[in-house]
């Protein structure tokens, strides 16, 4: 069981009576995190990989460590986790790397972000290859026969979110990589919404790629991983190249190394990769199936809220239990960001307002041009802040929708 309250402790920025609801968009960093971080910073600030001295040896340890840490958080081999700063990058990795020729066709979802639509978009664009997108219903079910039609058709890779960051929606994708690996297609899967909350396992999943952002797991900006399964990495090209990834160079020719270090290019964020490891710790700690159990009760108590209130509308799936702790909604007329800015100056309550970098999805399943107000929840937040959103929620579609 998760101690909710042990675990405000280490997030100080909660003490002011802030209700912070926008962990989708970025979670809140604590304390053991940001104080590993300080410590490399205050004990041994060399760079990695570089010098025999002492400092440069510490910290090329802490940095492998917290590669090895990330990696077995999602049951990857340390030879398997690229670091890069974030999802987009990863994403833009293997869009660029895999080598897309004219006539491959890629395929994607309407439920995409933007990071893991537009990447291919642009590559397809580029070499002349074929951009198929897969349509899914109101509560954002993937519409699986299209999906089929479409990976007969000379599929070279499979683009899917684990969890949707508008509808909180988390289609089948171990069965989707069955489909796509059936069919001679990769599996890239976009982990964004579903590494920091969820158990994954890209073993069990059988995907090829899978991206996600220290950021939103109680870690530092600008860094995340990339897991790139083993045997493709001769396969995939980098992205950048230069100094760290160089096996030898002469003057008319470069061999670069195998493994992770062949993707990270230049001085890598030491310190952001460190704090991501202690976020993988950190969690690991509190316990993956812990974390999970916490949001379904949190989820089914502000599902239910939200269905009592008149004007409110949820978007995605009805049944809480089809859906992560992520909740798209609008009221009324109003407009999202009024909404938003309301619930801030009556409440201190943070959420998120417009398209959330998914503007195919607003369009065509939402049909809200302003797009939505979305509300998500994480490992610090209460039952008592899911009850104060109702309430808040509850008053203002009384006095103003």
């Amino acid at each position: 069981m998760l101690d909710v309250g042990a675990i405000r402790k280490d997030f100080p920025i909660l003490k002011e009576g802030r209700i912070y609801l926008d962990s989708s968009a970025t979670s809140l960093t604590p304390e053991p995190i940001l104080e590993k971080m300080l410590e490399y910073y205050r004990e041994y600030r060399a760079n990695v990989g570089r010098g025999i001295y002492k400092a440069s040896q510490l910290a090329t340890d802490a940095f492998e460590s917290a590669r090895g840490e990330i990696s077995r958080f999602i049951n990857a081999k340390p030879d398997e986790m690229i670091m890069v700063r974030n999802t987009s990058e990863g994403a833009n990795l293997v869009a660029r790397g895999i080598g897309l020729k004219m006539g491959d066709r890629v395929v994607t979802t309407i439920l995409e972000h933007h990071s893991n639509y537009i990447v291919w978009l642009r590559e397809c664009a580029r070499v002349g290859a074929e951009l198929s997108t897969v349509r899914a219903d109101t509560e954002g079910n993937i519409d699986m026969k299209q999906l089929e039609g479409f990976l007969r058709k000379k599929t070279r890779v499979l683009a899917v979110t684990q969890t949707s960051n508008v509808l909180g929606v988390r289609p089948p994708v171990k069965e989707m990589a069955a489909l796509a690996r059936g069919a001679g297609a990769f599996t890239f899967v976009d982990g964004a919404q579903s590494v920091p909350h969820m158990r994954v396992d890209v073993k069990d999943l059988g995907c090829d790629f899978l991206a996600f952002s220290g950021h939103k797991m109680c870690g530092p900006t600008g860094a995340g991983g990339l897991y790139i399964r083993q045997e493709l990495q001769d396969e995939v090209e980098p992205l950048s190249i230069g100094g760290g990834t160089i096996e030898d160079v002469g003057t008319d020719y470069y061999s670069l190394k195998t493994g992770p270090q062949k993707y990270e290019a230049g001085t890598p964020a030491i310190a952001e990769v460190i704090g991501l490891g202690e976020a993988a710790r950190y969690l690991s700690g509190i316990g993956m199936a812990n974390i999970e159990s916490h949001e379904r009760e949190l989820t089914r108590r502000i599902s239910k809220g939200m269905a009592g209130i008149e004007k409110l509308k949820l978007y995605g799936p009805r049944d809480p239990a089809k859906r992560a702790g992520i909740f798209s909604f609008n009221i009324g007329r109003l407009n999202p960001h009024d909404v938003a800015m309301m619930l801030d100056a009556s409440a201190g309550i943070m959420v998120r307002s417009g398209h959330h970098c998914a503007l195919p999805l607003t369009k065509e399943l939402l049909n809200s041009p302003s797009g939505s107000v979305r509300a998500s929840v994480y490992i610090y937040n209460t039952k008592e802040e899911a009850d104060a959103l109702v309430e808040a929620l509850g008053e203002i579609a009384r006095s103003l929708a």
